[in-house]
């Protein structure tokens, strides 16, 4: 099957960044004791920093204001985004050959553009995509299917020739609904939901090696 456009997740996806993104998260939660669920970064993964901010304070119960978590968010992980982060494995080679074979990249991600951009700069990918995007320029999160559909429209293209990759659960399963084709992408920090991931996506890759196929 051969696409012409893709639209990548950043955090898990591209990056080995989900360690720092989820303890940024974290911290906040434990300096302020907290109870969560088990299973929280898988929520609040798809809702990016003001999405996650709104649940903690809502939900669960934080008692800081969203600009005070937003402090505390920012102070652990733009250092990280900034100076640590690495793309993971094959990830540039496997985009610079789709690149070369006039596919069109870009980027949907749940990072503000203050991790992000500056992520993108200092490993060398930026020039390779066509947009990047955060979920805070639709002003939705990616457990909305709308988000999919306005990126698509931008894109000029539509969703059914769309390969969308994500290692978030709640993401593929929402981009799915919108209609694009689905690629649910290994992370060691969503193990626990590898099996419903594969389940859910329309494939499902261990390593981006594999996605050139995709255009062939």
């Amino acid at each position: 099957m051969k696409f012409s456009h893709y639209l990548f997740d950043f955090d898990g996806t591209l990056v080995d960044s989900m360690p720092y993104w989820s303890q940024k998260m974290l911290n906040i939660l434990n300096e302020t004791k907290t109870p969560y669920p088990e299973n929280v970064i898988s929520i609040i993964t798809p809702l990016g920093d003001v999405g996650t901010a709104v649940y903690f304070r809502d939900v669960l119960g934080v008692p800081l204001t969203n600009a005070e978590m937003y402090e505390k968010m920012d102070a652990y992980a733009l250092p990280c985004y900034r100076d640590k982060i690495p793309l993971k494995a094959d990830v540039l080679e496997c985009l610079k050959r789709l690149r070369a074979k006039g596919c069109s990249l870009n980027i949907l991600t749940a990072s503000p553009h203050k991790a992000l951009d500056p992520c993108l700069r200092r490993l060398g990918i930026w020039d390779l995509f066509d947009n990047i995007w955060s979920s805070d320029d639709f002003r939705l999160s990616k457990s909305n299917p709308q988000i999919y559909l306005e990126a698509v429209k931008l894109m000029g293209t539509v969703a059914a020739e769309t390969a969308f990759f994500d290692d978030n659960l709640t993401a593929i399963r929402t981009a799915k609904e919108a209609g694009l084709y689905t690629v649910g992408v290994y992370d060691v920090t969503a193990i626990d939901f590898r099996c419903e991931l594969e389940a859910t996506a329309d494939r499902y890759i261990t390593s981006f090696s594999e996605i050139c196929s995709l255009s062939e």
